[in-house]
C-alpha cells in the first residue's frame, strides 16, 4: 500500500475534493499532537540546544530513498513546529511585529498555495489577477488616493520600499528627458533621497541595491517624539551639499516620511512633508509598512493625514492586519508610474496576446512568477470589514496604554517612549551595574526559559547622552488581557532582580545589600 495512508488523498492539489484532502491532512496532523496543548511562547533551553534538538527530529542531513509517507512526514513537521518553535498566540509574546495570523487568513493562504496561481499573465490564474485589482482598490480608497492608483503586493515591506525607490529614480530621470534602463544611473548625477534618522533600514539597503549607495541616504533630524523635523528636512533641500568622493552636486529625488516607526509606532508629520517635497518637485513615498493599519480605525485614522498625498505608499498587512507574511502592498497615486517595470516577453506576454485581454502584472514589478498572496488578505477584508480589523488595532492599543501604566507605576522601570500605536520602550534601572548589560540579559533568559519574548532596541534616554539598550513591547495580540500583560511584567521584574543581584554578587559583595535586592526593597 502507499505511504499515503488516506485512501481519500490525492497526490496533487486540485479544485474540489483534491482541496478537501488538503484540510484532511492538516486535521490529521492536527490531532496526532499529543495533548494538543497550548505551548509555551518559545522552547525552553538555549539557542544551540534547540536547534539541535530539531536537527534531530528531521534526521541524516541526506535525502532518502523512498521518504516516510506524506501523513508521518505531516505528522512530523506539525510535532516540531509545535514542540521547538515560536507561539505567537501566547501572552507574553511581544517582541516584534510579527502577530498570530487569523485562521481565516491562513484557510486561505492554503487555498493560494493550492491553486500554485501566479499574477504574471491572464492564462497563470485568471481568479486571481482580479482579486488583487479588487484588493488594490480596496486599499488604495482606503487610503483616499485618487482614481489612477494602483499597486502590486510583493514579499515584504523592504522589498516594496525598494520597487518605490527604483520607480522614483526613474521617474526622476524622465523628468529630465532620461532612460534610466539605458542612460544609467550616472545620468542623474549624485542621486539621493532623504529620510529620517529612525527610518527603518531597508532604505539604505534600498539605495545600495539600485547602485547608489548607501551613501545616497541622507538623514534628517527628529523630534523628542521620533518625528521628522519638516523645519530640517527644509534646510537640507535648500543646501543638499556634494557627493563627498566625486565632488558632485547631490541630487535629491525622493523623500522617505514613516507612518509607524519599527520602534516606536510613531508617525511622522505627513501633511508638512507633502508640502515641502511638493514645492521642491520631489517624489514622497509613505513607509506605512507598521502605521497603515490605523486607517482600519476611527480613532487612529487621524493619525495617517495626509497620506492620501504620497506618490507611493508600502503598507504590511502582516502586521496590522494580522496576516500570514507575507502580505506587503506597494501603493501607487498615479498607474502609470508603473511604466519602466514594463516589460514584453515572446512566451509570456506578446503584444497581440495583450491586445486580446490575455495580459497580467507582469509590468507592476520586479519578480515574475508571483504567488496569490492577495488571497488570504482579499478573504480578510470581505470577513471582518474596517470595523473588525479596527477593533483590533484599538483593542492592542489598549493594551500598549495598560503597559505603559505598568511601567510608569513601578520606581524600577523607566518609560522611554509611550504608545502611539501598540508599542512601548522601557528599560529597567539599575544604578551601580551597566543597566546595557542587564536590560540585555533580561531580554535573553525569558527567551530561554520559554517564558516570554519582548523586543530591545538603542535610544537615547531622558538625561543620559548616549543611546541606550532598551526594552520593547509590540503588542498586537488582541485577545491577550491586562492580566497576562501583567504577569509578563511580574516576569521581566522577578528576572531582572535576578539578574541585577547575581552582578552585585560579583561586583559588590555586600551582604545586606543582596538581601535588600532579594527582598524586593531597591535603594
Amino acid at each position: 500500500m502507499s505511504k499515503r495512508t488516506d485512501p481519500r488523498s490525492t497526490r496533487f492539489a486540485s479544485p474540489g475534493a483534491g482541496w478537501g484532502a488538503i484540510g484532511r491532512q492538516l486535521i490529521c496532523a492536527a490531532d496526532s499532537l499529543p495533548g494538543r496543548d497550548q505551548p509555551p511562547a518559545l522552547p525552553a533551553g538555549a539557542p544551540g540546544e534547540v536547534l539541535a534538538k530539531v536537527a534531530a527530529e528531521l534526521g541524516p542531513r541526506e535525502l532518502s530513498s523512498d521518504g516516510v509517507g506524506e501523513s508521518a512526514a505531516l505528522a512530523s513537521m506539525a510535532r516540531i513546529v509545535h514542540d521547538f518553535g515560536l507561539n505567537l498566540t501566547h501572552e507574553s509574546c511581544a517582541a516584534h511585529l510579527q502577530p498570530a495570523p487569523l485562521a481565516v487568513a491562513v484557510a486561505a493562504d492554503a487555498l493560494a498555495s493550492a491553486t500554485n496561481a501566479s499574477l504574471d499573465t491572464y492564462d497563470s490564474g485568471p481568479a486571481t489577477l482580479a482579486i488583487e485589482t479588487w484588493a488594490v482598490d480596496v486599499l488604495a480608497k482606503l487610503a483616499g488616493l485618487p482614481d489612477t492608483a494602483g499597486g502590486v503586493f510583493g514579499p515584504g515591506g523592504s522589498y516594496s520600499n525598494l520597487l518605490a525607490l527604483l520607480i522614483a529614480r526613474d521617474q526622476a530621470g524622465a523628468a529630465r528627458g532620461l532612460d534610466i534602463r539605458k542612460d544609467g544611473v550616472a545620468a542623474l548625477g549624485s542621486p539621493v533621497v532623504l529620510c529620517s534618522r529612525v527610518a527603518h533600514f531597508s532604505v539604505q539597503r534600498a539605495c545600495a541595491a539600485l547602485g547608489l549607495g548607501e551613501a545616497a541616504v541622507i538623514t534628517v533630524d527628529c523630534d523628542d517624539q521620533h518625528r521628522m523635523l519638516p523645519s530640517s528636512l527644509e534646510a537640507i533641500l535648500a543646501d543638499p551639499g556634494h557627493d563627498p568622493v566625486t565632488g558632485a552636486a547631490r541630487t535629491p529625488f525622493a523623500v522617505i516620511a514613516t507612518a509607524g516607526t519599527t520602534d516606536f509606532g510613531t508617525v511622522d508629520p505627513l501633511p508638512e512633508i507633502a508640502e515641502v517635497t511638493r514645492r521642491h518637485g520631489l517624489w514622497m513615498h509613505v513607509d506605512a509598512a507598521y502605521g497603515f493599519g490605523a486607517l482600519f480605525s476611527d480613532r487612529f485614522a487621524g493619525l495617517l493625514d495626509g497620506i492620501s498625498q504620497a506618490d507611493s505608499i508600502t503598507l504590511d498587512l502582516h502586521k496590522v492586519g494580522w496576516q500570514p507574511a507575507a502580505a506587503s502592498l506597494l501603493l501607487l497615486a498615479d498607474t502609470d508610474s508603473f511604466a519602466s517595470l514594463d516589460r514584453s516577453v515572446a512566451y509570456l506576454n506578446p503584444e497581440d496576446d495583450m491586445e486580446a485581454g490575455l495580459g497580467g502584472q507582469l509590468g507592476l514589478t520586479l519578480q515574475t512568477t508571483r504567488r496569490p498572496d492577495v488571497l488570504k488578505v482579499a478573504t480578510t477584508l470581505l470577513a471582518y470589514g474596517r470595523t473588525g480589523l479596527g477593533e483590533m488595532l484599538e483593542a492592542c492599543h489598549d493594551l500598549a496604554q495598560h503597559a505603559q501604566r505598568r511601567i510608569e507605576s513601578e520606581p524600577q522601570l523607566e518609560l522611554v517612549t509611550g504608545t502611539t500605536l501598540t508599542t512601548v520602550v522601557f528599560r529597567y534601572r539599575c544604578n551601580e551595574l551597566d543597566s546595557d548589560t542587564v536590560n540585555a540579559e533580561v531580554r535573553r533568559r525569558l527567551i530561554t526559559s520559554g517564558t516570554g519574548l519582548i523586543g530591545r532596541t538603542r535610544v537615547r534616554v531622558p538625561a543620559v547622552c548616549e543611546p541606550r539598550t532598551c526594552l520593547k513591547l509590540t503588542l498586537l495580540n488582541p485577545e491577550t488581557d491586562t492580566a497576562g500583560i501583567d504577569r509578563l511584567f511580574d516576569e521581566i521584574l522577578r528576572i531582572a532582580l535576578e539578574v541585577e543581584s547575581e552582578g552585585l554578587s560579583r561586583h559588590a559583595p555586600d551582604s545586606h545589600r543582596r538581601a535588600s535586592l532579594k527582598a524586593g526593597v531597591l535603594p
